[in-house]
């Protein structure tokens, strides 16, 4: 639990700053889509021979999907962010393993209600692609993950705070929350009961996203979430908080950081001594490649 207030201290230190931070943007009221995205291939390679100092040759490759599709027009707008990733890592001792595997579509629907303030009715996706394992003195084993195993289902009313595009709060008092585990072999993992396909949830959400220029062509973007089941220890609030720096050298070259970090007391997750438990999920990605930005 340390871990987890470390995180919410940081997260809400991070988005409180943002209110003085943030850049005006001057909005072009004749579009009612704005449609921007980026296409990534990151590519990260070391390679040892007759080294002195020892080393482990390893190569890996990251393609990275992150799109926005936003409408508005009137008093309405409608926000969708489409994330896809997936990575393979190899080192020769390990041979090939995944080390980034994401599907999230997140998707707000909003009504006027005063200037910057909005009524809203939100919905979240996530899953992977692939299965995962974990691994043991460099052996595969038990299989832990795979596609819609698990995967999240958000949604619910609520009220927004949008500064720009760039800058949104989404508070929802009420919302539900199904976490859907098709592989049976895997539904105790998280807590879902074996002959059931999925843990239904009534709780509170909030959804933050905060994109920022941190300087000339260096961006970093935020999202935060957090869910507090109503139903059960609505006291131990879910997190997902998620960190995307892109350093731009160029038109088509860029060097990208990715920091993730996720808590869900209801997701047992392998530990070091051997045992599993709820536990601080941390996944962390860095590499330089090809960006297309459109």
């Amino acid at each position: 639990m340390k871990a987890l207030k470390v995180i919410l201290l940081s997260a809400t230190t991070l988005f409180s700053g943002s209110l003085i931070a943030q850049e005006q943007e001057t909005a072009d009221t004749t579009k009612t889509w704005t449609i921007k995205g980026e296409n990534s291939f990151l590519i990260n390679q070391s390679s040892f021979s007759n080294w002195a100092a020892g080393g482990v040759n390893s190569l890996a490759g990251n393609l990275i999907f992150n799109y926005d599709f936003n409408y508005k027009k009137d008093k309405w707008s409608w926000d969708n962010k489409l994330l896809a990733a997936y990575g393979q890592t190899h080192q020769k001792e390990t041979g090939w393993r995944k080390n980034d595997d994401r599907f999230a579509l997140n998707s707000l629907v909003g009504l006027e209600a005063s200037k910057k303030w909005l009524y809203t009715f939100f919905l979240n996706f996530n899953t992977q692609f692939t299965d995962g394992f974990e691994y043991k003195d460099n052996a595969r084993g038990n299989k832990i993950s795979g596609a819609f195993a698990p995967a999240f289902l958000s949604f619910g009313p609520g009220i927004a705070y949008k500064e720009s595009d760039n800058f949104k709060v989404n508070l929802s008092p009420i919302s539900a929350r199904f976490i859907m585990v098709g592989d049976e072999s895997l539904r105790s993992r998280y807590s879902v009961d074996l002959d059931k396909f999925s843990r239904n949830e009534l709780g509170a959400s909030l959804d933050a996203y905060y994109k920022v220029n941190v300087m000339e062509n260096i961006s970093l973007e935020n999202i935060l979430k957090l869910y507090s089941n109503y139903l059960q220890d609505p006291q131990n609030v879910d997190v997902d908080y998620l960190a995307n720096l892109v350093m731009q050298v160029n038109k088509f070259i860029s060097v990208n950081a990715a920091a993730q970090l996720i808590y869900d007391d209801n997701i047992d997750v392998p530990k070091s001594n051997g045992t599993q438990g709820p536990g601080l999920q941390v996944r962390q990605v860095l590499g330089a490649g090809v960006t297309y930005k459109f």
